[in-house]
């Protein structure tokens, strides 16, 4: 779906980059159509040079040029970028954030009345498009906002719509969780080389693995417990490590990481 809408990027990092290489990718805008900030020069040189589109270290100029709006810099500087651009945000803009733990609440006290505002909780895997995106309309957004921001994060892997009050488990569970899965990978490939396994045969086996057996529960739809059942047969291998992990609480493990990141999350903004 070509959005035909003129989109900018405040703060193209690495989600911000791995935005505008999905949306180009995907041909949902065109490089004429997209604007990035960043203050680096240097940066702003790479940008413009590999993806063709215009970058700039003026945030203003992002705003003035843009339809949608992007805000993709660190949760504490939300606040200073807006104050930066209000005179030139006007209620016909969208204006997504991607900034962990800040609220349209905040953001929309740096705004003008009326202006449409969605946020967002994309995650790492978004860099080789497949990311998982939850979406929440905040003050002012209509479906048509929703179904915008759906087509923009859908160039770069699935999303979901939720309430906002979720946002901070959401962020907790899927964007930390993609370091939670290569702390598991990185796990498999030493004990594969503990058992006598090449580090780049192991990488590939733990890594296939945990690929494959994500799309099994995407695709089966079964819950992981019955997925995992089927593995584990009576007597055999699997039931060994099973009960090895089961007895090192790694089920208590993460669900304390997701709690504790879901905690953090809702602090951020403050700092």
């Amino acid at each position: 779906m070509a959005l035909r809408k003129r989109l900018g990027i405040i703060g193209a990092g690495k989600i911000g980059e791995a935005l505008i290489y999905g949306l180009l990718k995907s041909n949902v805008v065109t490089p004429g159509e997209l604007t990035a900030s960043t203050p680096s020069e240097q940066r702003c040189q790479m940008l413009a040079s590999k993806y063709r589109i215009k970058s700039t270290p003026d945030n203003r100029e992002v705003a003035q040029s843009s339809e949608v709006i992007i805000i993709a810099v660190r949760p504490h500087i939300v606040g200073k970028v807006l104050d930066e651009i209000k005179d030139l945000i006007e209620p016909s803009q969208l204006i997504i954030s991607i900034a962990t733990g800040v609220t349209t609440e905040y953001i929309s006290k740096h705004l003008k009345n009326g202006v449409p505002i969605i946020r967002a909780m994309p995650n790492n895997p978004v860099l080789v498009l497949e990311g998982m995106t939850a979406i929440a309309r905040g003050p002012n957004a209509e479906d048509k906002h929703l179904k915008l921001a759906s087509a923009i994060f859908q160039s770069v892997g699935k999303v979901a719509v939720v309430q906002e009050r979720e946002l901070n488990a959401i962020t907790g569970l899927s964007g930390s969780g993609p370091a939670y899965i290569y702390m598991v990978i990185e796990a498999l490939i030493e004990a594969g080389i503990k058992v006598g396994l090449s580090r780049d045969l192991s990488t590939l086996l733990a890594s296939q693995t945990t690929l494959g057996s994500a799309k099994m529960v995407l695709e089966t739809k079964e819950h992981p417990a019955i997925l995992k059942d089927t593995v584990t047969t009576p007597g055999g291998c699997t039931i060994e490590g099973v009960m090895e992990l089961e007895e090192g609480k790694l089920r208590t493990s993460f669900v304390n990481a997701v709690v504790k990141a879901t905690k953090r999350a809702g602090e951020l903004v403050n700092q």
